[in-house]
């Protein structure tokens, strides 16, 4: 029996406040997501957290649109959004946008300047950066905070109402100026933008800071666990602050590591332009760590859930390798995967003791892991396309494949043994010429004869033309964020590679997007969406084994 799980830090938390009582032992998190890019696998892993604390403990979890910037957010994104979350396996209670509070969380703000805790203030941005003092010098007061409430209350009224330029005021928290968290120094509430919003078109003119807007949110959908990234442990005080001068639902801010990843960047506003710098095709660019580019790329969705599960949950950051990430769809895809044959690189073998134009049909296994995956039939003839790299003119000694003189076993077939070669004018090998074993064939073998190499192939009358896009890491080094210069200057040159004339099984054309494979010794393969009858589109997923651990043992 296999020892259970250790319970995480946030699972402790929810069962502690359930066995105290603690609202009513009810649990209901939240994802928050801002509207102004695709997800990434970041995300993945705080949607996996959010979604699987609350189906663990009977509880549900909200979708909150947190759009309280019109500038860069866009409904392309809540659509994709939504889709992501779905294709992952979760389903929220309910769909909010910060927008359905704007009206409220308005009120909750002429509430703190009718208590004294909220002024209307007329300085810069500048102004105020140099105001706010350092971690080891205190603040100094604004010019502006002691304005009156009657005078705060009509210039708020008058901000709303549009009577400012962009810039021309802010409305701050009268917090601590010589608090040692600069968090709490007077933080910013609501800052004038002119700008049309993607939801509530030009009602508003004012947006709440997220700070503000985030645990009013909370509150008002009476979230029992809002669970952050690290970096806002230092806004807990003032998200505790908020709903205490309110006197509001007391939603409590608890905070884990977020998701790094080797080998590529998490930043939106990085990934942003990516795409608009045309460095890859668009956000589901199977090079990107958007879920989007994921999914086009051959991934699962559990297999995604499973590496949220292995990496755990942590209260400290680290880079997390990404072999995890290829080991988990590798896993799973051996399970799952049906076998079949594709010439990458292919160069004709002609088996001189075939006759020609006779067939065979031979028994293919679907999936050696998987038995009720059954047999497929591939036809067998005389001229075959086999990989170039399989065939050596002047093979060395440990060299198990196709040689002069060698054997080796095709898959599914026949042992054959190479008599000779042709080659073009620039030298390169054009035909292999073979003889066959007939008592050899596999499932039937009497032949006595023992090879060392099996090699794939596909029958040169039957197979079909095939692109494939070998994709592999976009970064060529570990963490191009932390490197110096532009992060666009690390992008691995060979992140892509293109092959327009793949020879595959002709099975494959019946295949459809998303339809994932395993090509016997060249790794796991889908169908992309840019596959046309006739004419399919592979992408790979992942190589059968982890090559980059392989290069850096070398380096």
């Amino acid at each position: 029996m296999s020892e259970e799980r250790s319970l995480n830090f946030l699972e402790q938390i929810v069962e502690d406040d359930i066995a105290n009582g603690v609202n009513g032992g009810r649990v209901l998190t939240r994802f928050p997501p801002e509207p102004n890019g695709y997800l990434h696998i970041g995300h993945a892993k705080s949607i996996c957290l959010n979604f699987g604390l609350a189906q663990k403990y009977n509880g549900q979890t909200n979708l909150r649109f947190d759009d309280t910037n019109p500038v860069t957010e866009d409904t392309e994104y809540v659509d994709s959004i939504k889709a992501d979350i779905q294709w992952l396996g979760f389903q929220w209670a309910n769909e909010f946008y910060a927008s359905d509070y704007f009206e409220q969380l308005y009120n909750f703000a002429v509430e703190l300047i009718k208590k004294g805790l909220a002024y209307v203030d007329d300085s810069t941005a500048a102004e105020i950066a140099a105001l706010k003092g350092t971690p080891t010098e205190p603040g100094k007061d604004s010019p502006y905070r002691n304005r009156s409430v009657e005078e705060n209350l009509q210039l708020f009224a008058d901000m709303r109402a549009g009577k400012y330029p962009d810039g021309a005021k802010v409305l701050r928290a009268k917090v601590d100026m010589a608090s040692p968290n600069m968090h709490m120094r007077d933080p910013l509430m609501y800052r004038i933008k002119h700008a049309h919003h993607h939801r509530t078109g030009d009602a508003w003119c004012i947006y709440p800071m997220y700070d503000f807007a985030h645990g009013q949110s909370d509150s008002i959908e009476q979230i029992t666990h809002s669970i952050c990234t690290l970096e806002f442990i230092p806004h807990r005080p003032l998200y505790d602050w908020f709903i205490e001068k309110l006197g509001i639902f007391p939603s409590r801010q608890y905070e884990f590591s977020r998701l790094s990843l080797n080998y590529t960047v998490m930043s939106k506003r990085k990934l942003l332009q990516l795409v608009n710098e045309g460095h890859v095709t668009g956000w589901d660019d199977p090079r990107m760590p958007t879920l989007s580019g994921y999914r086009r790329r051959g991934y699962t969705p559990s297999s995604i859930r499973t590496f949220a599960d292995r990496i755990g949950v942590q209260k400290r950051d680290n880079l997390i390798d990404v072999g995890l990430l290829e080991f988990c769809i590798r896993e799973e895809l051996n399970k799952t995967a049906n076998r079949v044959m594709a010439v990458m690189d292919p160069v004709k073998l002609v088996i001189t003791s075939f006759p020609e134009g006779q067939t065979e049909e031979l028994q293919a296994e679907n999936n050696p892991e998987d038995e009720s995956a059954g047999h497929r039939k591939v036809t067998f003839s005389n001229t075959l396309y086999i990989e170039r790299e399989d065939f050596m003119e002047n093979p060395p000694k440990k060299f198990f494949r196709l040689g002069p003189g060698l054997a080796v076993r095709l898959k599914y077939a026949y042992i054959i043994k190479c008599d000779s070669f042709e080659k073009d004018e620039a030298g390169n090998v054009t035909t292999i010429y073979c003889t066959h074993l007939p008592e050899s064939r596999s499932g039937a073998d009497n032949s006595g004869l023992t090879v060392k190499g099996t090699i794939h192939w596909v029958s040169a009358a039957h197979a079909a033309q095939a692109e494939v896009r070998l994709y592999d890491r976009l970064f060529s080094v570990e963490n191009p964020a932390a490197e110096e210069g532009d992060f666009k200057s690390f992008i691995n040159p060979n992140s892509l590679q293109v092959i327009s004339n793949a020879m595959v099984e002709p099975s494959l054309l019946e295949a459809k997007a998303g339809d994932r494979f395993q090509f016997l010794r060249k790794g796991y393969f889908c169908v992309d969406q840019d596959s046309t009858p006739g004419k399919p589109v592979f992408n790979r997923t992942v190589t059968l084994k982890d090559t980059w651990a392989k290069e850096a043992k070398k380096s």
